[in-house]
């Protein structure tokens, strides 16, 4: 059982950056996979980024490439998300959550995350 909550959204212009962050708080963090996914307005949650319990694993979905980095730092129970160079297509509500995996491993499959935040909503004007 683990509570997670997002916080570091808000409204940006297209081209700048922001920073989420995700703490978690009630069981031990370090051993769960987390995963940020988003909603955009109209449409359904879709994957992100994800991270394994360690960090040696990682990833981000294919339209955020190259903007987007997923990290954790355990000491501190926290999850983040860097945006660079936002688009108005990145506007949606942004949410962590975690699964007690297996191993040192993430998943991009949002069904198999147990754990959700409330989200915190990214608006990008052009």
């Amino acid at each position: 059982q683990v509570q997670l909550a997002e916080s570091g959204g808000g409204l940006v212009q297209a081209g700048g950056s922001l920073r989420l962050s995700c703490a978690a708080s009630g069981d031990t963090f370090s051993r769960y996979a987390m995963g940020w996914f988003r909603r955009p307005p109209g449409k359904g949650r879709e994957f992100v980024a994800g991270i394994s319990w360690s960090g040696s694993m990682s990833g981000v979905a294919a339209s955020v490439k190259g903007r987007f980095s997923i990290s954790r730092d355990n000491a501190k129970n926290t999850l983040y998300l860097q945006m660079e160079n936002l688009r108005p297509e990145d506007t949606a509500v942004y949410y962590c959550a975690g699964w007690r995996g297996n191993g040192d491993v993430y998943y991009n499959t949002d069904i198999l995350y147990d754990y959700w935040g409330q989200g915190t909503q990214v608006t990008v004007s052009s």
